[in-house]
């Protein structure tokens, strides 16, 4: 194991493109399952672009505290959101050129109806990473203190900031399927829908310095 490769990241749902082009060049990245759960974040919400507007999904959960461990914070299935995320995200991309291609991927994890918030994830996040050709070992662990980690990004890709105000991404221009002015830093969806192949060398080139 390369320490230099290796980093400790949040897990989040459908993560925005700024995450993969942190752990892009990464062999391995650990995930910690015991950290405090905390709302209003990435973790459960990720955002698309519909006609009209910039839409943001978010992941209803059963009484959730700060005193809360990730692992075991349940999904709410009361609330009808997903169908809301299903019908949003074809509504979104239907017509995009490889959603036909990688739909069917995200398609399967959401019909697993899962418990917790974490695994579904988790699966999601597999999911992404295969499609996008990346070659990143994902492990789960809460023992940091035995592992030789190069960096710790936790806490850094915040939802209620902008991009950037961070020092990772450089936004790539690609073909959106709506509007006329670029929207940077959705979820992943929005590059794998639009680019399909070519997502991983539109990461690339948004590493910041790269």
């Amino acid at each position: 194991m390369n320490q230099e490769n290796t980093i400790i990241t949040d897990l989040f749902y459908l993560p925005p493109i700024e995450f993969f082009v942190a752990i892009q060049d990464c062999e391995e990245i650990f995930i910690d399952p015991t950290e405090r759960f905390q709302k209003q974040t990435y973790r459960n919400r990720a955002h698309i672009l519909l006609a009209n507007k910039m839409d943001v999904l978010s992941v209803p959960v059963i009484g959730s505290s700060k005193k809360q461990l990730y692992k075991e914070v349940k999904i709410d299935y009361n609330q009808k959101w997903k169908n809301v995320h299903l019908r949003g995200i074809q509504s979104a991309y239907g017509k995009a050129p490889f959603f036909e291609y990688f739909y069917p991927y995200f398609d399967q994890v959401f019909d697993k109806n899962m418990t917790f918030l974490f695994e579904m994830n988790l699966d999601l996040l597999t999911v992404c990473l295969k499609l996008l050709k990346l070659k990143v070992k994902l492990k789960v662990e809460s023992n940091f203190d035995i592992l030789p980690v190069s960096a710790d990004i936790r806490g850094i890709i915040y939802a209620k900031e902008g991009y950037g105000e961070r020092d990772i991404m450089t936004p790539v221009i690609y073909t959106q399927l709506f509007g006329l002015d670029f929207v940077p830093n959705l979820s992943i969806l929005d590059l794998l829908f639009c680019m399909g192949p070519e997502s991983n060398e539109v990461l690339i080139q948004s590493k910041k310095n790269h």
